[in-house]
């Protein structure tokens, strides 16, 4: 029998059947993503809904912009809201003169400036001068130690005096020599050769006579003296210094004060008119004025001008003559120039500001006495810092506007700036009254400190002057000049200063106008 059919042996050979899996513990179940994760998630849902809302409003704005406008609605709001009139001042066109000139910058140049040096070696001994001293020609500078040219001036007298006295025995043995030949008792050689001797001799005095004028002009020259009138700069030299031709600085500088020159240049493009009027023997006015272009230092003439144009610069130099008497201009002054080169007789002037400058050309805004204004285009011509000349649609008695035109149309309503039921004082006018003292000094209260010293100089002769623009510059001048006023704040002050100034009565006053909050 088998063995393998045996019920003990079948047991141990058959397969062991496979071990049960182990159950593994599956833990807590998960909560959900991280915290990072949700925060993340909820920043984009934030971003999405904002940018729903503003496509949403960009839809709603775009529907309202498109959508038509009730124009009825505008109207009737316009209606109920009627634009004010502007308020404006007004000037009146005069008739007067303009003078056309030419602006430039020039340097004061004196006709004569003398280095004076010596022309001998020696020791200064002496100096005659005081530093700045006004001199006259031939007035005594300084002395040269002149005892050695003394000692050769008499050098050369002494033997002058003895070629003279050897010249006087040769003439003498020539006469007894020419003697005796004509007796025919000497060589004839023998005379020629006295002749000879003579001849020697008298050339040998000339040569004397030229040492003696050397020696005596070297003397001459120990004594300096002044070659121009003029004013002696500062001294360059002490006494006891050696000094010799070759000395380049010299001993002092003299230089020509009176007249004196004005040299500057202008564009070649003004020369035919200016050359025309000196060929014509015109006289040509000059006014130089301060660095500044403030202070009116001289008046002269144009002298001439140089024979060739600049051809890196386009100018020509031209030179003006003053009478510097009173000693206002000095050598290389920097000034400005104004060369007046005609002046147009009777023309029609209208103030700076009244005129425009638009698309077709300048044009003004005229005031029609109506409350309405009218523009109306114009020519203009030379002007300067106050007027502007129009040769053509202007005529002289014409008011223009010449504050508020900014917001000015054709047609346009108008207030005169002042106006309280009486006549207004017009700018440039005078003899009306319309100001309020009160409303002038209430509007003075409100301005910056530069524009209330500006009005509290200006009021008392502002309503009466002849030319209330013009006062009011002079009087701001001062003002920078004294220090009381800025000047890059002066333009801008005097303006906020002229509104109020408009404002008082025309009749002088007797009182300044108290300005409140102003310093007394």
């Amino acid at each position: 029998m088998n063995d393998a059919f045996r019920p003990d042996v079948a047991e141990r050979l058959a397969p062991a059947p496979p071990p049960a899996p182990e159950k593994v513990d599956p833990g807590p179940a998960p909560k959900g993503p991280p915290p990072r994760r949700r925060s993340l998630f909820w920043r984009i849902v934030v971003v999405l809904i904002l940018a729903a809302a503003a496509v949403v409003g960009w839809q709603k704005f775009e529907k309202n912009e498109t959508a038509p406008k009730d124009d009825s609605k505008s109207d009737r709001a316009g209606s109920e809201r009627p634009t004010p009139p502007q308020t404006v001042r007004v000037a009146t066109v005069a008739t007067g003169d303009m003078p056309i000139t030419l602006d430039a910058l020039g340097t004061v140049i004196p006709f004569e400036t003398v280095t004076v040096r010596t022309q001998i070696a020696g020791t200064l001994m002496e100096v005659g001068f005081a530093e700045g001293q006004m001199v006259r020609k031939g007035d005594f500078l300084a002395q040269i130690d002149p005892r050695p040219y003394q000692a050769a001036l008499a050098q050369a007298q002494g033997q002058l005096a003895k070629d003279q006295a050897l010249l006087a025995q040769a003439e003498s043995d020539l006469q007894r020599y020419e003697a005796l030949a004509r007796q025919d008792s000497i060589a004839r050689q023998q005379v020629d050769n006295q002749r000879a001797l003579v001849a020697q001799d008298k050339a040998a005095i000339q040569t004397d006579q030229a040492q003696v004028q050397t020696a005596e002009l070297n003397l001459g020259y120990t004594r300096i003296v002044s070659p121009i009138d003029g004013r002696v700069g500062l001294r360059l030299v002490d006494p006891g210094n050696y000094l010799q031709p070759s000395d380049s600085a010299g001993l002092v500088v003299v230089t020509e004060l009176d007249p004196i020159s004005v040299v500057f240049s202008t564009a070649e493009d003004n020369l035919p008119r200016i050359a025309a009027r000196l060929a014509s023997g015109a006289t040509i006015p000059v006014t130089v004025f301060n660095r500044a272009n403030v202070d009116k230092l001289a008046e002269g003439t144009l002298t001439t001008y140089d024979s060739q144009v600049d051809v890196t610069t386009g100018t020509i130099k031209m030179r003006a003559t003053f009478d510097n008497s009173k000693r206002t201009l000095f050598p290389q002054q920097f000034v400005n120039v104004r060369l007046l080169i005609d002046t147009l007789k009777g023309v029609a002037l209208a103030p700076n500001a009244a005129v425009q400058v638009g698309p077709s050309g300048n044009f003004v805004y005229l005031f029609n006495g109506d409350g309405t204004v009218s523009k109306r285009d114009v020519v203009a011509g030379p002007s300067d810092a106050k007027s502007t000349t129009i040769t053509s649609g202007l005529a002289a008695g014409d008011r223009v506007v010449i504050d508020g035109v900014d917001r000015l149309r054709d047609g346009a309503k108008v207030t005169l700036a002042g106006e309280t039921g009486a006549k207004v004082t017009l700018a440039g006018e005078t003899g009306a009254k319309g100001g309020d003292a009160k409303a002038a000094e209430a509007c003075a209260a409100n301005l910056a400190p530069e524009a209330k010293a500006i009005y509290a100089a200006a009021a008392a002769g502002f309503p009466s002057a002849t030319d209330p623009r013009a006062f009011l510059r002079e009087k701001t001048a001062d003002l920078v000049k004294a220090g009381a006023v800025p000047k890059d704040g002066a333009r801008a002050g005097a303006i906020a200063a002229r509104d109020c100034l408009a404002q008082l009565p025309a009749t002088p006053v007797t009182q300044k106008a108290a300005v409140p909050g102003a310093a007394p």
